[in-house]
C-alpha cells in the first residue's frame, strides 16, 4: 500500500511539473529576439549586396506563456506579457497571421517604392483595391469575404483609393443589395450581400475595416522573400538595403548597421513596439549603429501616460542600461538614415 501511495505522489507530482511546464496559457511572452543581415532576404535585379557590412533586420521573439515561463517572465524587465485577446485582437491564428504578412507585404511594398524613387529610378505605383483586416459579426458578408481578402470593385466599379470605396458605399441605403468583387489566392470572387449602418456612425457599408494594397510598377527586379516574418517594422531597413544596392552607393562601409522604424511611400519613418528588446538583440549581434524613430510623443498620449518616451528615448535609455557602445541615431525619414550613413 506504501508503494502504491508513493507511485500516486510520484505521479502527481510529475504531471504538475508538465503542467508548469508545458501547459500553454492564453499570454504571449515579448522578448528580445535576434538581429541577422537582411542580405539574405533581397535579391535587386537577381543579386544580393557584395558590399562589406550589413544591413540588419532586428525582431522581436513572440512565444506563447506556460505557467512556468510566465512566472518567470516577472524577474524578467525585458519581457512583455501580452493577453492573447491584445495580442491577435481577438482573431484566430490563421486570419492574425494573414494580417502580419500583410503587413510585412506592405512594409516590403513602401521601401521599393522609397528605394527606386531615391535612386532616381522609374517606378510607379498601381492601386490595387482595399485589403480586408476584420468583418464584423452583423456584416452580411460575414462567411462570404474574410481576413486577407482584396476588394477591387463595388457594383462592378474600380476605385484609385479606400476613401473611394467608402464614399461609394455611404451612398447606398442600409439594407440594399450590393455586389462586391474581390480576390482570393490570385483568383476573382462576387458576393452579394447587403450594406448595413456601420456601429457608432451615421455611414453606410459592408462591416469591414481595412487597410489599402497597392502594387509597385518599375522595370527592376527586386525580391524580398520575407516569409515566416511578419510585421511593418523593417520597412526602414528594407529601403535602405534595397537604396543601397540600386544606387551602388557604399552606404556600409564595413559596418553592421541595424535598426527599426515603418517607412511610407514619402519616406516618414513610423514608430514601433518593443525597441527595447530590438537594442538588447541588435547589440548582441555587434551592431555598430541602430536607426531608431525619433518621432514626438502625441499630447494625446502624454495626457493618459506622462512617463511615456518616445521610440528614440526608449532606445537610448536601453542602451544606457546595457553599456553597449552601438551608436543610437534618431531618425523621421529615409534621407535622415542615407545622410547620417553619408556623413559618419
Amino acid at each position: 500500500m506504501e508503494k502504491v501511495n508513493k507511485y500516486i505522489v510520484t505521479l502527481t507530482i510529475l504531471v504538475i511539473v508538465a503542467i508548469l511546464m508545458f501547459l500553454p496559457i492564453p499570454v504571449y511572452l515579448e522578448q528580445p529576439g535576434a538581429a541577422e543581415s537582411i542580405n539574405q532576404y533581397v535579391t535587386v535585379n537577381g543579386k544580393t549586396n557584395k558590399q562589406k557590412g550589413d544591413f540588419m533586420l532586428v525582431y522581436v521573439a513572440v512565444q506563447k506563456a506556460t505557467p512556468l515561463t510566465y512566472l518567470w517572465s516577472f524577474s524578467q524587465k525585458h519581457i512583455d506579457r501580452v493577453s492573447a485577446e491584445e495580442m491577435t485582437g481577438g482573431s484566430p491564428d490563421a486570419e492574425f497571421d494573414r494580417i502580419q504578412e500583410y503587413y510585412m507585404q506592405d512594409a516590403v511594398n513602401s521601401a521599393k517604392y522609397v528605394a527606386l524613387k531615391h535612386a532616381g529610378k522609374e517606378v510607379s505605383q498601381k492601386y490595387i483595391g482595399i485589403y480586408v483586416m476584420s468583418v464584423l459579426d452583423k456584416s452580411d458578408f460575414k462567411n462570404k469575404i474574410q481576413v486577407g481578402d482584396t476588394i477591387t470593385n463595388v457594383n462592378g466599379k474600380h476605385y484609385s483609393n479606400a476613401t473611394g470605396y467608402q464614399n461609394a458605399l455611404a451612398k447606398i441605403k442600409a439594407g440594399e443589395k450590393v455586389t462586391i468583387t474581390y480576390q482570393r489566392d490570385g483568383k476573382n470572387h462576387k458576393a452579394i450581400g447587403k450594406t448595413m449602418k456601420l456601429p457608432q456612425t451615421k455611414r453606410t457599408g459592408i462591416g469591414i475595416t481595412l487597410a489599402n494594397r497597392s502594387k509597385v510598377k518599375t522595370n527592376e527586379k527586386i525580391s524580398a522573400n520575407m516569409e515566416g516574418i511578419g510585421g511593418p517594422s523593417a520597412g526602414l531597413m528594407l529601403s535602405l538595403q534595397m537604396y543601397s544596392q540600386l544606387s551602388k552607393k557604399d552606404l556600409l562601409k564595413g559596418r553592421d548597421v541595424a535598426g527599426t522604424g515603418t517607412i511610407d511611400a514619402d519616406g516618414k519613418v513610423g514608430d514601433i513596439g518593443g525597441i527595447d528588446k530590438k537594442v538588447i538583440s541588435a547589440s548582441k549581434a555587434h551592431a555598430k549603429i541602430f536607426f531608431a524613430p525619433d518621432n514626438p510623443v502625441s499630447k494625446v498620449v502624454k495626457k493618459y501616460d506622462p512617463n511615456a518616451k518616445s521610440n528614440y528615448e526608449e532606445a537610448v535609455e536601453t542602451a544606457k542600461e546595457i553599456h553597449t557602445k552601438m551608436k543610437i541615431v534618431p531618425v523621421r525619414s529615409f534621407n535622415d538614415a542615407v545622410n547620417y550613413l553619408e556623413n559618419n
